[in-house]
């Protein structure tokens, strides 16, 4: 199947392990179909998915041309980041310390803050695109289609279109 390769790599990107030393494909993969058993209840996609987590399933592939759906590939992919990220946090917090022992010191809490805001940043975004999505990827305002006038404090109209 093809959306192990798109998807894996998508998830690669938001994570930011390019050089595929962190986490194997196949963990990634593992991820990334629960992250989409997660979703398939919660959105309405163009199609109709079957998740089979224990048999590594997805069905029909959403990164096929015949049945493309470039909002399942986003919104599952951007999931699969935030499970990550978030327990690379929750890793890196039970980690951070700070050693001071006369001048010198050692802090390893910055690398939870960093991961921390990581994963703040894409849960957001991938909040944004949820309700994007769901307020039907309208444009404020998008819905008057004709003129109008505002009329002024004195009753009078502001522009008249007769």
């Amino acid at each position: 199947m093809t959306w192990q390769n798109e998807m894996v790599r998508i998830v690669r990107f938001l994570v930011n392990d390019l050089d595929s030393v962190t986490y194997a494909d196949c963990r990634l993969e593992e991820t990334i179909l629960v992250a989409a058993q997660l979703r398939t209840d919660q959105l309405d996609f163009d199609n109709t998915y079957t998740v089979d987590v224990d048999t590594l399933y997805l069905s029909p592939d959403p990164t096929t041309l015949e049945t493309k759906d470039n909002f399942f590939i986003n919104v599952v992919s951007m999931s699969a980041a935030c499970i990550i990220l978030g327990s690379e946090a929750k890793t890196l917090a039970a980690q951070s310390a700070r050693i001071k022992d006369g001048p010198s010191s050692i802090d390893l809490s910055s690398a939870y803050q960093s991961s921390y805001q990581m994963y703040k940043d894409i849960c957001e975004k991938l909040d944004k695109m949820i309700l994007d999505h769901n307020a039907g990827n309208s444009t404020a305002g998008g819905a008057v289609l004709t003129p109008y006038t505002y009329e002024g404090l004195d009753g009078t109209p502001i522009r008249n279109f007769s």
